[in-house]
């Protein structure tokens, strides 16, 4: 029976909420904390990259000595 409960808590708009919480996700987690076989909470966590630019003029080799 626990487990139709918690089956009941997803379609109660849990689903939902974590699709919205992975989308557009690039890089990142979507952590789901659940306390008593319950969904309480969603966390996001999203990481940005950017590229690294180009050394210009200078070389590491040239910098080092």
């Amino acid at each position: 029976m626990a487990l139709s409960k918690q089956l009941n808590d997803l379609n109660n708009g849990w689903l939902e909420k974590i699709a919205e919480s992975i989308e557009g996700l690039k890089y990142g987690h979507v952590q789901i904390i659940i306390h008593d076989g319950r969904i309480v909470q969603i966390d996001r966590l999203e990481r940005r990259r950017f590229d690294q630019p180009e050394e210009s003029g200078t070389s590491k080799k040239a910098i080092r000595k």
